[in-house]
């Protein structure tokens, strides 16, 4: 009886410890959870929408390489990719339930929007309501800056401001005495492309070159884009025999980039600069680049090789890393740092280091975007700038130029 009882004992004993000890916490590493090692050890998803292809090919091709690095989510990886459609102005509540859908997963740390299209703020809001722990970043957006600002953990866009600046800079370096800025009215009625415009011309004063505008006509305008294309390719020699070979042409509109650096390469003109060495350039060049897509530093080299066997070498530069598909790479990159505790999203270095690390051998600057109305500096809204590759030259150090306070000297010009 004594050795049953001690028996059955021992038996309750044990399921007693047995009921006492805790589940394994589903977010914990080991524990057949998929995703990626966060702070304290809990596992955490990327989520990235883009443009299709046919829309926002770096963008999305970002994104993908991103996957390849890291893993789909569904395979044991941490990245979540989905596209929102092509005509996202009439779509806008399909885009805006494509963003949200994220915050459905439990284990989804990082919502990256790139480019970032009307509706983003708005769904930020919503994705905020369900999950506030989600961080949640635009880059190149199209939405007003304080409205995304306010939504946003994170804001990343192009420095066109300051690029307003170091362009006359770089294109005096390579000779040029007069600068001809090419645009259309209703792109002059956009507040960042007037107001780069203004800083272009107040800078050219203030280094001495000769500045000028011409008109062109809008590729959304009944001529169409290949309208608008053929008319700078009528008129670039007329005006290069106009203004001289020493002049810079800078356009506001994509399409119209091809054309120009057609020309500028055939009748020895001045190009400086475009965001993307994809951007214009395999058409202008006449250059198959298929074999070479997603490798910058082939695309750059090809073209190089083709620019100087064209006698173009040194009038020619752009950004050796397309802004479309470094700053998904980056953004990605930022927050799987932020989501394991080694880095800061409002830390302008861990974003430029972000930056660096996503395009080797080129060089950033970033700045927090200030307003113009009130001055008043957004700490989550990221300008940045990548330095300027010419070809036959290389990269120009754009980034170690010293840039003033532009609306003092926008005030000094007026």
């Amino acid at each position: 009886m004594k050795k049953l009882l001690s028996f059955m004992l021992s038996i309750l004993v044990c399921i007693s410890l047995v009921s006492c000890q805790r589940p394994e916490d589903p977010n914990k590493v080991g524990t057949g959870s998929t995703g990626s090692n966060g702070e304290n050890g809990t596992v955490f998803h990327i989520g990235v929408i883009t443009g299709t292809a046919s829309q926002s090919e770096d963008e999305l091709r970002g994104a993908e390489a991103m996957a390849k690095k890291y893993g789909e989510a569904k395979d044991g990886g941490i990245m979540v990719l989905k596209t929102y459609p092509d005509n996202f102005v009439a779509e806008q509540e399909t885009t805006i339930q494509q963003i949200v859908s994220f915050a459905d997963d439990p284990l989804m740390k990082v919502i990256i929007v790139h480019q970032a299209p009307p509706g983003t703020a708005a769904a930020f809001n919503q994705v905020k309501e369900k999950r506030p722990d989600i961080l949640c970043f635009a880059a190149a957006t199209q939405e007003d800056p304080n409205l995304i600002g306010d939504a946003a953990d994170l804001v990343v866009a192009v420095d066109q401001i300051s690029r307003g600046y170091l362009i006359p800079h770089i294109v005096k370096e390579l000779g040029a005495e007069k600068f001809v800025h090419v645009s259309f009215p209703r792109h002059l009625s956009d507040e960042l492309i007037s107001l780069r415009k203004d800083v272009l011309e107040a800078t050219c004063e203030e280094i001495g070159l000769e500045f000028y505008s011409e008109t062109s006509p809008d590729p959304l305008s009944d001529v169409g884009v290949p309208g608008a294309q053929n008319f700078i390719l009528e008129q670039m020699p007329a005006w290069v025999e106009k203004y001289g070979k020493n002049t810079n042409f800078f356009t506001t509109n994509t399409a119209q980039m091809e054309p120009i650096i057609k020309r500028t390469v055939e009748l020895g003109s001045i190009f400086v600069e475009e965001t993307s060495p994809i951007s214009g350039y395999p058409g202008a060049l006449g250059l198959d680049l298929s074999n070479e897509a997603g490798d910058w530093e082939a695309i750059l080299k090809k073209e190089e090789e083709d620019i100087i066997e064209k006698g173009a070498s040194a009038r020619i530069g752009t950004w050796a890393y397309s802004f479309g598909y470094s700053g998904t790479t980056a953004l990605v990159e930022l927050g799987k740092k932020v989501a394991e505790g080694e880095a800061d999203y409002k830390n302008l270095d861990d974003i430029t280091n972000a930056f660096s690390e996503s395009t080797p051998g080129a060089d950033w600057r970033t700045r927090w975007y200030v307003d113009r109305a009130t001055r008043e500096e957004k700490d989550n809204f990221a300008m940045v700038l990548q330095d300027t590759y010419v070809f036959g030259k290389g990269f120009m150090k754009a980034t170690d130029i010293e840039i003033p306070d532009l609306y003092e000297l926008l005030d000094s010009h007026n």
